[in-house]
């Protein structure tokens, strides 16, 4: 067990360590979310499974608060309404349930933020799509080489990493180093 221990933290070191040459890139998605914001504009986010969850979590340190006493920043995680999901995807299809809801809220200069640690999510392809057709920016927080989604992209943060757990778990290291720098960002200008 021990052994099985040490190889998970080994392999999150590994992942963090192949970081540092995203470093400006994590900055200009930080500019991005900020600038976004401070025009009154909102941060959709988007993911499936862990993801859904991590798209929670980002929400959630926006609206709130990641460590700085600031007025709430508008944020919305659109995989947290079972009925608009269920809707959705028993009406149209589950491909649409991120999509709809970008159509429904995201409106120009709006950042959508989509995770997918395979970059193949169908869901979050077809988001990004809409998100570009109605001049929002789009921000993929990807796994393996960016997939299908890369392209439909402004900024791409890319885990080339095939172990899902390893990229999720930078995926929310990158995460929080944007929120802070946002929060920073803001609470200064």
């Amino acid at each position: 067990m021990e052994n099985k221990i040490r190889s998970a933290i080994e392999q999150h070191i590994s992942a963090a360590r192949a970081l540092p040459g995203q470093w400006p890139l994590i900055g200009q998605i930080a500019s991005v979310v900020a600038g976004a914001l401070r025009k009154g504009g909102k941060v959709l986010v988007c993911g499936n499974g862990g993801s859904a969850a991590d798209s929670q979590h980002i929400a959630a340190e926006l609206v709130g608060r990641f460590k700085l006493e600031r007025r709430a920043f508008a944020a919305l995680a659109l995989t947290t309404d079972t009925s608009i999901l269920t809707c959705l995807a028993n009406d149209y299809s589950f491909d649409k349930v991120f999509e709809r809801q970008v159509e429904a809220h995201g409106r120009k200069g709006d950042v959508l933020i989509g995770l997918s640690t395979s970059g193949a999510s169908t869901n979050v392809l077809k988001a990004f799509k809409k998100a570009r057709e109605l001049g929002l920016i789009t921000v993929g927080f990807l796994g393996r080489d960016g997939g299908v989604i890369k392209p439909e992209c402004d900024l791409a943060l890319v885990i080339a990493d095939a172990d899902t757990p390893r990229v999720q778990e930078m995926h929310i290291l990158a995460a929080h180093i944007v929120c802070g720098l946002a929060e920073e960002s803001l609470a200064n200008p």
